[in-house]
């Protein structure tokens, strides 16, 4: 079993506390998104890996040590302001942040994701291009993988579309991304790829993977019996994960977030946070059914 911390909501920015208390005890319990009287404990012992997924490593990392199992981080750093990104702390600070965890862990533990994409009258492709190039000089010996994706029209993309006023990328625009964006990453050292998308600009020098494959898997873990992730809305080749966030209590606020959906909800979960539960936001109620998940 391989752990994402996590798609629907950054727990290393807002709950490292929490994760390691959830690490000392030696267990995780997560509620099923869409049954929310069903309940998954997961032991650590049955986890083969994990993945974290941030915008700020800051707070977990000077407790890797701590961390009971083999594990990748996976940093998503993009140029929006806070029109975009209320909430995430200053770009400066999360680069020395990467560059503090690769001199951690090694820079083959980390991906870096400029994700997602999007262009309007203030961050247009030049902008981008400008943008991915400085990242790409500042991280030069940091950071060996960089992944890209564009914008998703989920219900939260769509509520802000005052915020976000996207505008469609067009042919044009997706080959001047491609070319430059694998001309910075390959003159620093870097590859750059995408993940799951129609445009995926290997004619333009990105390489063909996506992001948690098996291959990733079984250097990571080890291990080659895991299961493709059947349940994502999109066709990707990555191995299946089991996620232990919770949607709606993420304190970045991003407009683009698909995992926010409800701002309100947001602040309500946050408030149930108890850096003591086996849960993160809530607790366990008489009402649950709780399994132990080994797969």
């Amino acid at each position: 079993m391989i752990l994402n911390i996590s798609g629907r909501t950054d727990i290393v920015a807002f709950y490292t506390p929490w994760l390691l208390n959830r690490f000392k005890d030696g267990y995780v319990c997560t509620r099923n998104p869409f049954y929310k009287t069903l309940v998954s404990k997961i032991c650590f012992k049955d986890v083969d890996g994990i993945v974290f997924c941030t915008k700020n490593p800051i707070p977990i990392i000077k407790h890797i040590d701590k961390i009971p199992v083999p594990f990748i981080f996976h940093v998503t750093l993009t140029s929006y302001k806070k029109d975009i990104e209320p909430n995430v702390p200053a770009k400066g600070k999360i680069i020395n942040a990467i560059k503090e965890l690769s001199k951690k862990i090694g820079k083959d533990k980390i991906w870096v994701r400029y994700d997602p994409v999007f262009i309007n009258d203030i961050y247009t492709v030049d902008y981008h291009v400008k943008s991915f190039e400085r990242m790409c000089e500042l991280l030069e010996g940091y950071v060996d993988k960089i992944i890209i994706s564009f914008i998703d029209m989920y219900q939260n993309v769509r509520y802000n579309m005052p915020y976000l006023r996207c505008k469609e990328l067009s042919d044009e625009d997706y080959k001047t991304i491609g070319i430059n964006f694998a001309l910075s990453a390959k003159k620093h050292g870097m590859t750059v790829q995408t993940c799951a998308e129609k445009h995926n600009l290997v004619e333009y020098g990105f390489i063909k993977s996506d992001c948690i494959t098996k291959d990733v898997a079984y250097k990571l873990t080890g291990k080659t019996n895991f299961k493709k992730w059947n349940a994502r809305g999109k066709k990707c080749d990555c191995v299946e994960m089991v996620d232990i966030g919770e949607y709606n209590t993420c304190n970045h606020m991003c407009k683009y977030c698909y995992a926010n959906y409800d701002e309100a909800k947001v602040k309500d979960n946050i408030k149930k946070h108890n850096v003591n539960s086996n849960l993160l936001i809530g607790e366990i109620s008489k009402t649950d059914n709780v399994k132990e998940r080994i797969k």
